[in-house]
């Protein structure tokens, strides 16, 4: 049977792409190599680790953040099996529907490794070995991404000892102590996890900032909050070992400006030192597809690769490796080869991370306006002063907000406080259709809530908050 499309890979890029694809029409069929739909994010990624988040943060608030709310209750205990038990039928449930989604839109799916062999022919092996070969019209790439480790350091995921974010997932028991190698967004997460649960966290990050890439203030804001809660931050460190000397793990790094090594033992040690591009064993060099140095796939601006009709979408292309841009750019490229005008606006695709509290940002950030030398204002505004989260005892965090300093059009905002990643969004509605800080300062928002305070931050912004 011939397809309008095949898409090789189910994560959200893939799946979501395939969806669009059978609702403008065409016959689709989608390459899998997991048992299971979602991909990382919903099987080992996304979706189990914001479970973990969620619960961890139940115990922990249990055990500390009812008292002061008139709540008197026994010390809770921790049923870690349960928890995961939460965490495992919570990923059952996204995958199951993944797959209901694909047989309510007709959409044929086939369980292998998928090769690309051309223009129009994508092979699937199975885990027999048996292998067949499928024929499109148009052909997607959305495999996505895996694990990267150090750079310049041998280890071996055990996945019991030297822990990947998968193994991290799966503990049976909350370790004494653990190391966590990079203070990125899966490293922070996790290591919040584990710290909760009760066990001593320490992580070391090469920079000199937690969440490179993220605004400085926002990342020096969470640092201090992360110490509060007893995790150990040791910035500027340069991991030059990872090993298991004996029943638990040892990581020795040195200071990246020069100096003497330390060494630290461990329960285990969590390697989330970011991801690469899932772009081996696919057959893609044979087929003529071009990557770039870092083993991504080089595309157009229609997502394109250099083989007419092959197109690629996600974390195996260039820009964040993000589940929400792979699904703007899985229905954009869905769009396209129906023959509309499928875009991505990357300017304002949003970013969260969710300790407690949460950090969230779209747009661009203070050091890159600096950078590229535009003029910019800033306007803030602290959860502290704001009424709700006084109430809810979440005062911890600010709003921020940066505009053209000419135009006011709003460039960037950053959040950091309880529910960031959910008040991120009407900052970038708002970015989307171009709007100014006074536009939305002078939006009528709903009493009291914690969005007030980014009402605030835009009234900071263009002229002077209220409640400060």
């Amino acid at each position: 049977m011939a397809y309008d499309l095949i898409v090789i890979g189910s994560g959200p890029g893939g799946y979501v792409c395939a969806i669009k694809a059978a609702q403008l029409g065409m016959k689709v069929a989608v390459v899998e190599k997991r048992s299971t739909y979602g991909g990382t994010c919903l099987n080992v990624g996304c979706i189990p680790s914001k479970a973990m988040l969620h619960a961890s943060e139940m115990f922990h608030h249990a055990q500390h953040g009812l008292e002061a709310l008139g709540v008197e209750v026994a010390s809770p205990k921790l049923n870690l099996q349960k928890m995961l038990a939460h965490k495992d039928a919570t990923v059952k449930a996204n995958v199951d529907g993944v797959s209901f989604l694909f047989k309510k839109n007709k959409i044929d799916g086939f369980q292998g490794l998928g090769k690309v062999l051309g223009q129009g022919k994508v092979s699937v092996t199975n885990d027999k070995g048996e292998e067949q070969v499928l024929e499109a019209k148009n052909i997607v790439i959305a495999t996505g991404s895996e694990v990267a480790g150090i750079p310049g350091v041998e280890f071996e995921f055990d996945e019991k000892v030297i822990l990947s974010s998968t193994g991290a997932l799966e503990l049976e028991k909350v370790p004494a102590s653990m190391i966590v190698v990079g203070g990125g967004i899966i490293g922070l997460e996790l290591g919040s996890v584990w710290a909760r649960l009760g066990a001593k966290v320490t992580v070391v990050e090469f920079l000199d900032t937690i969440l490179g890439g993220m605004d400085g203030e926002v990342g020096k804001q969470l640092h201090r909050m992360l110490t509060k809660q007893g995790i150990d931050i040791k910035l500027g460190a340069k991991v030059t070992g990872v090993a298991k000397p004996g029943s638990g793990a040892r990581v020795t790094f040195e200071p990246v400006k020069g100096g003497e090594s330390t060494t630290l033992d461990a329960d285990v040690v969590l390697v989330a030192t970011g991801r690469k591009p899932c772009t081996e064993n696919m057959g893609l060099a044979k087929a003529g597809v071009v990557l770039d140095s870092r083993g991504r796939i080089e595309i157009d601006r229609h997502f394109q690769t250099s083989i007419t009709g092959v197109y690629a979408i996600g974390d195996v292309v260039r820009g964040p490796m993000l589940a929400h841009k792979a699904e703007d750019e899985g229905v954009a490229v869905a769009e396209i080869i129906a023959g509309q005008a499928g875009h991505v606006n990357y300017d304002v695709i949003p970013s969260v991370v969710y300790t407690q509290p949460e950090v969230a940002s779209v747009g661009k950030t203070e050091e890159e306006l600096k950078a590229a030398g535009i003029a910019y204002k800033v306007g803030k505004f602290p959860f502290a002063a704001n009424g709700r989260a006084r109430a809810m005892l979440q005062t911890d965090g600010f709003v921020k907000i940066l505009a053209d300093k000419e135009t006011d059009r709003v460039l960037g905002g950053h959040i950091v406080g309880f529910g960031a990643g959910e008040m991120i969004h009407e900052i970038a509605v708002l970015m989307e259709f171009g709007g100014s800080s006074e536009d939305l300062g002078r939006t009528c928002h709903g009493h009291p809530t914690m969005s007030e305070a980014v009402k605030e931050a835009a009234l900071a912004t263009f002229f002077k908050p209220i409640h400060m």
